[in-house]
């Protein structure tokens, strides 16, 4: 019996150990694809030849007879693709070029015993001057603003619950709901309050895409800024999170399509007003100081940024983060479009492009009256950066773009520091 209970121990500190060993472990491969352009911002000028360096390493060394394959062109559409390639050393060049601002990717796949490893590098040629292919439409402003009207005749109608088990010394936690645009219609979320008595600024954290539940941020209320962070689906944001995959596997299944061939009825209205009603929930708020707001989020969340600052003049500060839905129209004018591809594989149906004329974050963009910060990758193949700098790039208002150029749709934590950095200076003076 003690040789068992010894034999288990020991598995158990073998297993335990094993455990957090993994958890220690980079997320790497064990065989790596390097690919670097010859300009060290990845920047170039149209007709300029970009320069790539491709490397296939393992353990840190070249590896030698190595098998590629790989694609090459204006990103999101490339028009060259090979198979079986043999790299000899390991290692290889290519290069490529724009007649047009744009970027333009190489992709490049080891297969090393069956398995496929990626690399990938995306030269930018002048970004700057990218313009848009959505157009602006003559009703935008009047449809948003009857759209918002019509919203606000619903009463809130709030409801806080305190969660304790989130709680911390410096902040109170509670699952919220508030009414959105129609009596029933919900927006739910987590407000994280300053417990100090006092008057306070606040960020909205609006979500990126899916169906999740959310935390909160107790740690940013600490540090006396209220936050609230919402869903956008009508549900409450503590349920457990197989109700989420099966929404997103079933009824909500590619929510982003849904009744998109007609503005009044598609799915992103409720959500556009969903956001500016939560705007409206911080301002009845006794705990905040009635001025002070930020909205922030990445990818649809990023999206959401731009477009709840557009109709909102409330909102004073604004970070985004890889910013989806941009600029939709981009694939039907022979160039990448963004998240969620709208058209890459599809031709329009009717109705479709003349509602997404008034959901495009384009046309938000073009509206932004306040500063911001935004941020967001070269290698982005979730929102290709061409559609990122198409709302940019009409953005006449104060604004700050960092590039990280060899992100995807993914941050490095200095990002992200950087951004909460940036927010709390706006707020706080700090």
């Amino acid at each position: 019996m003690k040789q068992k209970l010894n034999r288990l121990l020991l598995q158990s500190i073998l297993l335990i150990a094993f455990s957090i060993n993994a958890l220690s472990q980079p997320g790497t491969n064990l065989v790596k694809v390097i690919i670097s352009p010859d300009h060290k911002d990845w920047t170039y000028k149209v007709n300029e030849v970009a320069k790539f360096s491709v490397q296939v390493l393992k353990f840190g060394n070249l590896l030698e007879n190595v098998t590629i394959e790989y694609e090459t062109g204006p990103e999101m559409l490339p028009d060259v693709k090979k198979e079986g390639v043999l790299l000899k050393s390991g290692k290889t060049e290519f290069t490529g070029t724009m007649k047009v601002p744009g970027f333009y990717r190489l992709r490049v796949w080891a297969v090393v015993d069956g398995k496929k490893y990626e690399g990938l590098a995306t030269a930018g040629f002048e970004p700057e001057k990218i313009q848009p292919t959505v157009k602006d439409v003559a009703e935008f402003d009047s449809f948003w603003n009857n759209a918002i009207s019509e919203a606000r005749k619903i009463n809130l109608d709030p409801k806080l619950t305190l969660m304790p088990e989130r709680c911390t010394s410096e902040a109170n936690v509670y699952h919220i709901s508030f009414q959105n645009e129609i009596n029933g219609s919900r927006i739910y979320g987590i407000l994280a309050m300053p417990k100090k008595p006092g008057k306070y600024p606040a960020i909205l954290r609006v979500p990126g895409a899916g169906i999740r539940p959310y935390a909160g941020d107790a740690k940013t209320a600490a540090l006396g800024i209220i936050t609230l962070e919402i869903g956008i689906h009508g549900i409450p944001v503590n349920l457990d999170a197989q109700v989420y995959d099966n929404l997103m596997s079933g009824a909500l299944s590619s929510y982003w399509t849904i009744k998109m061939n007609n503005r009044d009825l598609f799915y992103y209205k409720r959500v556009y007003l969903g956001c500016v009603r939560a705007v409206d929930f911080i301002f009845s708020l006794p705990e905040f100081n009635g001025s002070d707001i930020a909205v922030t989020g990445g990818s649809q969340g990023g999206a959401l940024t731009i477009i709840t600052a557009g109709l909102d003049k409330r909102i004073k500060y604004m970070a985004a983060l890889y910013p989806a839905l941009c600029d939709y129209a981009g694939y039907l004018n022979k160039r990448a479009g963004g998240w969620p591809h709208y058209f890459k594989t599809s031709e329009p149906k009717p109705g479709e492009t003349e509602t997404l004329d008034y959901y495009d974050v384009v046309n938000f963009a073009r509206r932004i009256t306040i500063p911001g910060f935004y941020t967001w990758g070269y290698n982005d193949i979730t929102c290709p950066p061409t559609s990122m700098y198409s709302a940019y790039n009409v953005i006449k208002a104060q604004k700050e773009l960092q590039i990280f150029q060899e992100t995807g749709h993914w941050t490095y934590p200095e990002q992200n520091e950087a951004v909460s950095n940036w927010l709390i200076k706006q707020l706080k003076g700090q």
